[in-house]
């Protein structure tokens, strides 16, 4: 990778903080009488605290933040500390609610590990209560940003001028912008795990959870013990580009949903097969492309459509409900009067409020993608880059490979992103059809840990497996990891059962 020899470099300089270790003062997790986390954290017996770390690391004397942290003591038999990341970038200290409480139907030897270890979740910085980063971007320009795509010239230049205004709010935060980067939320982590007194420690995570693992897991591979890295991101793809390459992945999800609904024709009426299904999804957006289609109150043009279609796990209460809005924007393509469904409803009206709505996250989130590795700064680029992949990618390549604010972003990350080369045993799960990070990127993030392992959960078009999925052969894996801490002796796949029956990570 570009730039290896140097981040190696910087990982030995800055990996272990210079500043003393952090005093932990715990108390109770309710702050206010409408705290819901602190209220679920409470009733999963947990305690709360907080510890003070430097803004930048390189300079530890210099400003401060506050980091949010959770944890619930082990109940039986104490095999150490588990980390907790669920993904995002976001808040975390749920993380312990998710472990200690189990999911409905919690998998066999979940509580299991849920009781040999200390639970600890993190609010990474700049997200949830640790000093959260806010740069009052409307909701309504946002999602124009994240969720629409850009299908022809004046979309793309609307696209253009949104995240032009993004990129612009934050520029009174530019003191902070380089320093929410993935590598520095990952030596915090490592501030909390001295602040509890671990020598080492385990680490569980989800989505960008896994990539963080991986990067905590490189540059502090002495301070880990077990680590399991569930639908990880792709070593390289970490940053203003992160969804570039999933426009195969979300259009094999939808593929797989066709043929679902082809299943359910006498229902739904969208096609007796997977092509007519997808001859449907075609119809809905030429017709968008010509005048914008008429749903409610709302109005649906092309550079809505992708971001509509999105799917994020295939179980069967998410088919249903994708059918249901598709078979809703079919008819609104033919002309009659519709009404959208009500998860529809709720997702047309957040496109259309310019409320701020600051526990969404969506400036910290962005912030942490333009600190982790730079972007292309030239518009035309990613003009360019759509137009080159519009016959592969017809639907989704507008939406995933459109502009992002990081292209006009006020700071440059201040270090390279990470090179992975540890040697460190890890355990990868990951569903061979994930549409939200690519099982490509998951494989080479396995082959860029070369003392890893994974598991495979075949034929799932899903986001978030262990736990999530409820799938034996994968569950029982991660749990063996954890309780015994030997990894499979090989990289294995597991088939899939039955669909999964519970919502995905973030």
């Amino acid at each position: 990778m570009k730039h290896a020899l140097l981040a190696v470099a910087l990982a030995a300089t800055l990996a272990t903080p210079a500043t003393a270790t952090p005093t932990v003062t715990w108390h109770d997790c309710r702050t206010t009488p409408d705290d819901e986390i602190g209220a679920q954290l409470h009733d999963a017996g947990a305690q709360c605290a907080e510890i003070e770390v430097p803004v930048d690391h390189r300079d530890p004397k210099g400003r401060k933040l506050s980091i949010a942290i959770a944890r619930r003591p082990a109940t039986s038999n104490r095999l150490g500390t588990l980390l907790v990341n669920t993904g995002g970038p976001g808040p975390s200290r749920d993380g312990v609610v998710l472990l200690a409480a189990g999911l409905p139907p919690a998998p066999a030897g979940a509580p299991e590990v849920a009781a040999h270890y200390d639970l600890v979740g993190v609010d990474p910085r700049f997200f949830g209560r640790s000093n959260p980063l806010e740069c009052g971007w409307p909701t309504d320009r946002y999602l124009r940003s994240a969720q629409f795509a850009s299908p022809d010239r004046l979309s793309f230049d609307r696209s253009v001028r949104v995240a032009r205004d993004l990129a612009a709010r934050c520029e009174p935060k530019r003191n902070v912008l380089p320093y929410v980067s993935t590598r520095d939320i990952a030596r915090d982590l490592d501030m909390v795990r001295a602040a509890l007194g671990e020598r080492r420690v385990s680490y569980l995570g989800w989505s960008y959870g896994g990539y963080l693992g991986a990067v905590y897991l490189q540059m502090f591979p002495d301070h880990v013990d077990r680590v399991v890295l569930d639908s990880t991101i792709g070593p390289d793809a970490q940053g203003p580009a992160l969804t570039r390459e999933a426009g195969p992945a979300t259009a094999a999800a939808l593929a797989d949903w066709a043929r679902w609904a082809a299943r359910h024709d006498e229902q739904y009426n969208l096609g007796r097969t997977p092509d007519r299904v997808l001859g449907t999804v075609d119809q809905i957006n030429r017709a968008a492309a010509r005048e914008p289609l008429r749903v409610g109150e709302y109005r649906i043009d092309a550079s809505m459509v992708p971001g509509l279609l999105l799917t994020v796990d295939d179980t069967e209460s998410s088919y249903v409900e994708l059918s249901a809005q598709v078979r809703v924007l079919r008819d609104a393509a033919r002309r009659l009067p519709v009404t959208p469904t009500p998860d529809q409803a709720a997702k047309l009206a957040l496109y259309a409020t310019p409320e701020v709505i600051p526990e969404f996250g969506f400036s910290a989130a962005t912030a942490n993608q333009c600190a982790d590795r730079a972007a292309v700064r030239d518009p035309e680029a990613y003009y360019r880059d759509i137009q080159a992949h519009r016959a592969a990618e017809p639907l989704y390549g507008p939406l995933t490979r459109d502009i992002t604010p990081c292209a006009f972003w006020p700071t440059r990350p201040v270090e390279p992103p990470t090179s992975f080369t540890t040697g460190h045993p890890a355990l990868l799960v990951g569903a061979a059809g994930d549409p939200v990070t690519p099982y490509p990127g998951q494989r080479a993030m396995r082959h860029a840990l070369p003392g890893s392992r994974m598991i495979t959960l075949d034929s799932a078009f899903r986001h978030g497996v262990y736990l999530f999925d409820a799938n034996p052969c994968v569950d029982d894996s991660v749990n063996g990891y954890l309780l015994g801490g030997a990894l499979p002796d090989a990289d294995r796949t597991c088939a899939r059962t039955s669909p999964g029956r519970t919502k995905p990570a973030s």
